[in-house]
């Protein structure tokens, strides 16, 4: 009889020990990822705007050194273009800097965000007694999983929530 009692637990009422989510929902359904996003976007364009003006600098500075090219002294002429030549290179280097500055906070950013979601992965999985949550990604590392194994929704209104309360 007990051994009855055991395969009817086994069967029907064990709960599903491994699940997965989807990670690309999570990202973009997750209020932390979308508030990083937002930093990004403004430090971003606040960044343009200075290139833009920088740029626009540069572009005067052009137009006025062709329109006294003719009237002006050789020597001075010879001291324009170098100091033309320098704001150029200056607005590169800026544009270059800006560029490795973006990189490593966009890099940093997400960072911060999957870190936030494995932290919550990891309670989650405790508190629901997963052995397994799987990672779904757009490259399809999970081919088939029955109806009911995804968690995504679950997870995305767990973290948000946490989010939320936590700020």
């Amino acid at each position: 009889m007990s051994l009855i009692i055991l395969c009817i637990y086994m069967f029907f009422l064990q709960k599903d020990e491994i699940a997965y989510v989807d990670s690309s929902k999570i990202i973009a359904e997750f209020k932390g990822a979308e508030e990083a996003k937002k930093a990004f976007e403004q430090k971003t364009k606040s960044w343009k705007l200075n290139i833009d003006s920088l740029t626009t600098e540069v572009q005067n500075s052009i137009k006025k050194y062709e329109k006294d090219l003719a009237t002006m002294p050789v020597k001075e002429q010879q001291l324009s273009k170098q100091l033309l030549d320098s704001k150029q290179k200056q607005l590169l280097d800026y544009q270059n800097a800006i560029r490795q500055k973006a990189q490593q906070e966009d890099g940093k950013l997400s960072q911060n965000v999957v870190a936030q979601i494995n932290a919550y992965l990891v309670k989650y999985g405790k508190s629901h007694q997963y052995k397994l949550i799987l990672i779904a990604n757009q490259s399809g590392t999970i081919a088939y999983a029955r109806e009911g194994l995804d968690i995504t929704k679950d997870v995305i209104e767990g973290l948000n929530n946490d989010y939320t309360n936590g700020r």
